[in-house]
């Protein structure tokens, strides 16, 4: 098969169930390494019990507007590289998805030659098999037994799937703003804010006048002409959080990430590196300034 990208096919790849991007968008868009750097964090977590919640998706395929599946999940440079950085820094995570089934990556966007990428996938492997259930979380009312300071809530186009209309996921959020916590989210990552509109009215949506940086609408709306979608979405979640009051900064993908009271947002996986950075340095930053006051 030519190198070449002009030469790859723009066909999506069949897996059996559902559809993988084509040859063609893989080349531009998938990496077989990260870029992410090591960064030293002089004052990092020292408290074991403070750790970070991460809420991935337990679905897969993605049924689109022509009635094709998309094989999706949780994009795992989004998703693993922040880890690297909290990992770094001293903030364990624990990975939950909302019934507690297995956690579901984008498989065919694993940087498999990436050697620290590889160190955090063999750290968690048990929990990716076996996350824990948010819904178990959620009924815990005491939740004493460990001090999350975040909610992290990674993209690909696995989080539009089962996390937007969950209640549980509406009551987490519920918690997290209530307990002063961060909401820590990239690229499609913030469809899963929809959840927290159910049964209240827009001008109660909690997130109502924030702005953010996410994988835009308008990207979604063309990805089907590379084939890295067998189809047009079913829905847009950009659309969505505008109505609810929220400021979508970017309407490309170049690596931003914004930073609105404690919710912190990036634009795709270009911009994992960054995200992962500062989302630790506010978390210090919070920590050390709790500690003084």
């Amino acid at each position: 098969m030519s190198l070449f990208s002009k030469d790859l096919s723009k066909e999506p790849v069949f897996d059996g169930l559902g559809y993988e991007p084509s040859f063609f968008s893989r080349k531009a868009m998938v990496t077989t390494k990260t870029d992410y750097s090591k960064k030293k964090y002089d004052e990092g977590n020292k408290d074991t019990r403070k750790k970070i919640l991460v809420l991935c998706t337990e679905e897969r395929y993605m049924t689109m507007k022509n009635g094709k599946k998309f094989s999706t999940g949780n994009h795992p440079v989004e998703t693993l590289v922040p880890i690297l950085h909290f990992d770094q820094a001293g903030f364990d995570v624990d990975f939950y998805t909302p019934t507690g089934g297995t956690v579901k990556f984008e498989m065919w966007a694993m940087p498999y030659e990436d050697e620290h990428i590889g160190k955090i996938l063999e750290k968690y492997n048990t929990q990716f098999s076996n996350p824990h259930s948010l819904q178990d979380f959620v009924a815990d009312t005491t939740k004493s037994y460990v001090d999350y300071v975040a909610v992290f809530i990674p993209g690909g186009h696995g989080a539009m799937l089962g996390l937007p209309e969950n209640n549980d996921v509406k009551e987490l959020i519920k918690w997290v703003i209530a307990e002063d916590k961060f909401m820590l989210t990239i690229c499609h990552g913030p469809a899963a804010l929809l959840s927290a509109a159910q049964g209240i009215g827009e001008n109660d949506f909690p997130y109502k006048g924030y702005k953010i940086n996410s994988f835009p609408d308008e990207m979604d709306l063309i990805l089907p002409q590379s084939g890295y979608q067998p189809g047009e979405m079913p829905w847009l979640y950009g659309e969505k959080l505008k109505q609810l009051g929220v400021e979508i900064l970017n309407k490309k993908i170049s690596g931003d990430c914004h930073v609105d009271r404690k919710l912190i947002t990036a634009d795709s996986p270009l911009a994992a590196d960054k995200f992962g950075k500062i989302c630790v340095e506010e978390l210090l930053a919070d920590e050390k300034y709790k500690a003084e006051n």
